[in-house]
């Protein structure tokens, strides 16, 4: 009997090695016995690595959007016709002045294979309507005018 030869993630180098095998292996149409175990298992090792090194719990949604797309060599065009989505929407959501709809967060989560709860959180969206403030404290409030007769 075979037996599979891995040992927990240590370093960065063996983390990306470990995520190219897996990466190959599931592209694989037909798959032993042996390559299906060796998928668990990579998937198990590298999920492990994630948990302790990867800090999205602390990024608003927008910022692990942005990481996401950077770390996959995406751009905002290319995910937004991989998600069936228009190209402002993406962009509007890159920039602060759309958020996430729960659709969204979920073709996100299937797409870059995370938590949806990573992109389910609260975040404030700057107002187009004071968008040339450069203030942060007045750049979400509404300015009433009135007319001059």
């Amino acid at each position: 009997m075979e037996s599979i030869q891995f040992k927990v993630i240590k370093s960065s180098k063996q983390y990306k090695d470990y995520c190219n095998m897996l990466e190959n292996l599931v592209m694989m149409e037909k798959k032993s016995k042996l390559q299906q175990d060796t998928i668990e298992l990579l998937t198990v090792l590298i999920e492990k690595w994630d948990q302790k090194h990867n800090t999205f719990s602390d990024a608003d949604p927008v910022e692990l959007l942005v990481y996401l797309i950077k770390t996959n060599n995406l751009k905002a065009v290319d995910l937004a016709k991989q998600l069936d989505v228009s190209k402002s929407l993406i962009s509007d959501i890159l920039h602060y002045r759309r958020g996430l709809s729960r659709d969204i967060i979920r073709k996100l989560a299937t797409r870059f294979k995370v938590s949806q709860e990573l992109f389910n959180k609260p975040y404030k969206l700057i107002s187009p309507v004071n968008s040339h403030l450069k203030d942060a404290s007045v750049m979400n409030t509404k300015k009433t005018l009135s007319r001059a007769v």
